[in-house]
């Protein structure tokens, strides 16, 4: 972690944002903001506009409407990207590179080197990530010969070797093994500790129920709900919440999504 750059702004700031998907609106005009250290969960069905949104915010989608600030800086003159790290799906990631996985890890400390050359402290946050995801006995191995939950700690060791001060997950736990769910719940944990500002989609909270602070809830491309997690609330108060993740074997049975 480094150390955070005033605390007046906040990480993230979306207003009146709206975006679409060829000719299909995907964002209604939603207002979000995610204070510095806080940790706040996108929630809602397939559709809903969760992973849109947060792509909007990284420039992946472009906004027909609104705007979007990162640290009080409007997007489009963002630079400093090594405060960001974002973690995508796994299912959308890159998949079949012939690489080791310290290469992957270590294309996540670009952003903080000169000329792309890793040096000796870029090495030592490379292997700190692994550590922190419980990969270092795997540094040498392609990533090719991983299990899923392999490859999503993977993934998060990239985000993680920046040192940044916002992560951005997109659904870092689905279809992930119970013991890797165990671990990276234990990496964010430690993160947030050390006063990362967290933003993640989620389908339902399971072990990273204890951090989340805020839950923003979707629906059809705008905010439903915006507060205590939906449990917190009651599951009856989130209407059209009901969702089948394709990596499970059936309906999520939590107080979340009933």
């Amino acid at each position: 972690m480094t150390a955070q750059h005033g605390t007046t702004e906040p990480a993230v700031s979306l207003r009146g944002v709206r975006a679409d998907l060829g000719s299909r609106p995907v964002l209604r005009g939603i207002d979000l903001t995610v204070a510095r250290g806080e940790v706040v969960a996108l929630l809602g069905a397939n559709g809903s506009g969760k992973s849109t949104a947060i792509r909007t915010i990284i420039g992946q989608v472009p906004v027909s409407a609104g705007r979007i600030e990162l640290f009080g800086t409007e997007r489009e003159r963002f630079r400093d990207w090594a405060r960001v790290g974002y973690v995508p799906q796994r299912t959308t990631a890159a998949g079949g590179v012939p690489a080791t996985v310290t290469e992957i890890v270590s294309s996540g400390r670009l952003s903080r080197t000169r000329f792309g050359v890793l040096r000796k402290a870029d090495h030592a946050a490379v292997r700190g990530a692994l550590e922190l995801v419980g990969m270092a006995d795997r540094a040498k191995e392609s990533v090719n010969a991983l299990s899923g939950g392999q490859h999503q700690r993977v993934l998060i060791a990239r985000a993680l070797a920046a040192e940044p001060e916002l992560l951005i997950m997109d659904e870092p736990m689905a279809g992930v093994d119970l013991a890797s769910q165990e671990v990276l719940a234990q990496t964010l944990r430690e993160q947030v500790a050390a006063g990362a500002t967290v933003l993640l989609v989620l389908h339902e909270l399971g072990p990273l129920e204890p951090l989340i602070d805020r839950a923003v809830v979707l629906r059809d491309g705008c905010v439903l709900h915006d507060g205590p997690p939906p449990k917190a609330v009651g599951q009856h108060a989130l209407p059209g919440h009901d969702h089948v993740h394709p990596h499970e074997p059936g309906p999520l049975r939590t107080g979340l999504l009933g």
